[in-house]
């Protein structure tokens, strides 16, 4: 067996534990094959919260070893340890990742990319994600090769906060000649109390954003802590082994049980970090015996210290980093959707950097007997891999070709087409600039008027003329938003008032529907909608209600029972016709305008790429008929008027990514603002032809 101790254990003076080492084998195995798209392993995530468990047990472990042999806690000499275990490998990854970057990448890509590095190296990448997981306009942009930084950010947070509570509890105590032990016990309850209450409530409530929380996470950091501080267990040698087997149960089956659909963190996550303290568990209790963690052969600890065993627990820190940005590269040169195969190629590829990087990097700087001599120069280094990093984000950033920004004059958008037979193959200028296509959203947008998930009403979102003697309520969800700028200029044409009443991923159609960005039932679209339509049936003949929305959600059954396929598509016209029947009732007109055609990939990236080449950034126009449910509904409905834009859009069936200058999709399904502006003109011609104007 390898006696080599662990740097971080020899500074502790605790014995290595083999056991654990082994352990940290089976929480980075579950992960790459997860992360890889073996099927039956989909619940392999959960080796993140098996790392979050040892990672307490071993740092509080060390902190109280140091508190018991000095009597209090060096943070100088914590940090320059936390900085040459970590920093030096980071920064490497992340320089490697932007270098890969600019070579594999879209500009615009780029862009997004190089925030995600500067929050990584800054560990606050999980706040960073997490804004990202609750906004509405960042869903189905492609993953990021730093994503999985996410979980060594909550651990940085956790150790900023966690020594420091621990030394200032130890001060506290004994100023008053008291043991410090049951204040830290106090400290780490409510820490865990708290955090495991909050994150249930959270991910109950928000799954996305919990996922990435530090306080939903906290308390599976605090229950390795909870291990460190319970110190030696006493245990029966076979009940120890039936513990640690017991804990092996548990990380398999969820790593078996669980998907993307499971409630998580949650108290599902109570699974795999209860597994993870029984087998820690139960080495404590074996390694204070005879013979230690390995001298009971039918034990886990046994196996879990086999050579080969560690051997991948001892590299597991560089294979995490490593193998997430080879599987986002991979999708990126052979397509987004990686075949099994394909992924656990990518893994496999990613074992060569990660072996040498921890034979050159990682093992030789946190080793170092100079860094661990004079702290100081550990924490140097750390702050300088820490620039270094934020530098890589910096210059890839700022290194991105610029798109000459088209004048308003030369931008005609969709009046071009009379003079566009084909789709335009090249460009000089765009507006808006496809790097910041992103932004150009409405003013209705900027005004606050696009309810967020959590909202379930609107503001007064009052445009136009406030005189005016005929109102246009534009209502829906963010596609219906999309139309603004075109209705604005309509209703200044025309000196009418004009209401925004928009939320997130809220459909118009009376119907329950499942929300994609927290992934869970809507109840506060219900409540919106329930809202709006009754302000809406406060107007009458002189009000014309222009709904649109997308056709893509997951709808609800009468039992509750999500619907698919043709039977959501029914259930979706139905509601559809339910919410057009209502306001008829009310007095007012209504206007359908049709859902957009969605391209497969991201048109502000793909026109970012090659300005010179826009043709292959065209899709051609989808025929989906579960997805045209809203065609059906205003054409069954007597006095609604059905626009249909597709013919601006997507002319001769191809959807175009730049229509006179203007660049048409600011991601894969909504309009720029400065496109849409310019389909006003047939807007207002369809309302002639209805008899609106």
């Amino acid at each position: 067996m390898d006696s080599r101790k662990h740097p971080d254990e020899a500074e502790s003076g605790r014995r290595f534990r083999p056991d654990i080492e082994g352990l940290r084998a089976v929480a980075i195995v579950a992960v790459l094959l997860c992360h890889a798209g073996v099927p039956f392993l989909a619940g392999g995530y959960v080796g993140v919260d098996v790392f979050f468990v040892i990672s307490g047990f071993l740092i509080t472990r060390l902190l109280v070893g140091e508190l018991d042999r000095t009597g209090t806690i060096s943070l100088r000499g914590f940090y320059a340890r936390r900085a040459k275990r970590l920093l030096p490998l980071s920064a490497v990854l992340l320089a490697s990742v932007g270098v890969l970057s600019m070579i594999l990448l879209s500009p615009l890509r780029n862009t997004e990319v190089a925030g995600d590095i500067i929050a990584s190296a800054l560990y606050v990448a999980n706040w960073h994600f997490a804004a990202q997981s609750v906004d509405y306009f960042a869903q189905g942009l492609e993953p990021s090769p730093v994503l999985h930084l996410w979980s060594l950010a909550i651990e940085e947070q956790f150790y900023v906060v966690w020594p420091g509570l621990m030394l200032a509890v130890t001060w506290f105590r004994r100023r008053r000649g008291r043991s410090v032990r049951p204040a830290l016990w106090v400290a780490l309850a409510a820490i865990l109390v708290g955090s495991l209450v909050y994150g249930i409530v959270l991910t109950n409530e928000r799954p996305p954003f919990a996922y990435f929380s530090t306080f939903a996470r906290a308390w599976e950091l605090g229950l390795g802590a909870a291990l460190a501080l319970v110190g030696t267990v006493v245990l029966p040698r076979r009940a120890a082994a039936v513990l640690g087997w017991a804990g092996v149960a548990a990380i398999v089956y969820a790593s078996f049980a669980f998907n993307g659909e499971t409630m998580f963190p949650g108290t599902a996550a109570l699974v795999p970090t209860l597994g993870a303290a029984a087998l820690i568990l139960s080495g404590t209790a074996l390694a204070a015996g005879k013979g230690g963690v390995t001298g009971m052969r039918a034990g886990a600890g046994w196996v879990l210290s086999l050579a080969p065993v560690r051997y991948v627990g001892r590299i597991s820190y560089s294979w995490y980093l490593w193998h997430w940005p080879f599987i986002v590269f991979a999708a990126a040169i052979w397509g987004p959707r990686l075949s099994v195969a394909a992924g656990l190629a990518a893994v496999a590829a990613s074992w060569v950097p990660t072996q040498l990087t921890h034979t050159l990097i990682e093992d030789p700087v946190r080793r170092a007997p100079a860094l661990r001599r004079l702290p100081n120069r550990a924490i140097a280094l750390g702050l300088a891999c820490t620039l270094v990093a934020v530098g890589v984000g910096i210059v890839l950033r700022d290194s991105q070709p610029t798109v000459r920004l088209a004048k308003l004059s030369d931008v005609p958008g969709a009046a071009a087409l009379v003079d566009q037979p084909v789709p335009q193959e090249t460009a000089t200028a765009l507006r808006p600039n496809p790097l910041r296509a992103r932004a150009d959203r409405s003013r209705g947008f900027y005004s606050g008027c696009l309810v967020g998930i959590e909202g379930t009403n609107s503001n007064k979102c009052l445009f136009g003329d406030p005189n005016g003697d005929r109102t246009l309520i534009l209502f829906g969800d963010s596609h219906a938003m999309q139309y603004f700028p075109a209705l604005e200029e309509l209703a200044e044409i025309h000196h009418w008032r004009l209401i925004e009443l928009t939320k997130a991923e809220c459909p118009p159609e009376e119907l329950e529907v499942r929300s994609m960005v927290e992934d869970r039932e809507y109840s506060q679209c219900d409540i919106w909608r329930q809202s709006a339509l009754e302000r809406i049936e406060k107007g009458d003949e002189k009000v014309t209600v222009v709904m649109s929305g997308d056709t893509v959600y997951v709808p609800y059954g009468p039992n509750g029972e999500e619907l698919a396929g043709k039977e959501a598509a029914e259930a979706m016209e139905a509601g559809y016709l339910r919410t057009l029947n209502r306001i008829e009732a009310a007095g007012p007109r209504t206007v359908v305008i049709r859902d957009t055609p969605a391209s497969s990939q991201d048109v502000p990236s793909c026109v970012s790429e090659d300005i010179e080449h826009l043709k292959r950034c065209a899709f051609t126009r989808p025929r989906e008929w579960d997805r045209e449910y809203d065609v059906r509904a205003a054409k069954a409905h007597p006095s609604t008027h059905l626009i249909d834009l597709d013919a601006e859009i997507c002319p001769g069936e191809v959807c175009r990514a730049v229509i006179g200058n203007a660049l048409v999709y600011r991601d894969k399904s909504h309009l720029t603002a400065t496109f849409a502006r310019t389909l006003e003109p047939m807007i207002e011609a369809d309302f002639r032809e209805a008899g609106l104007l």
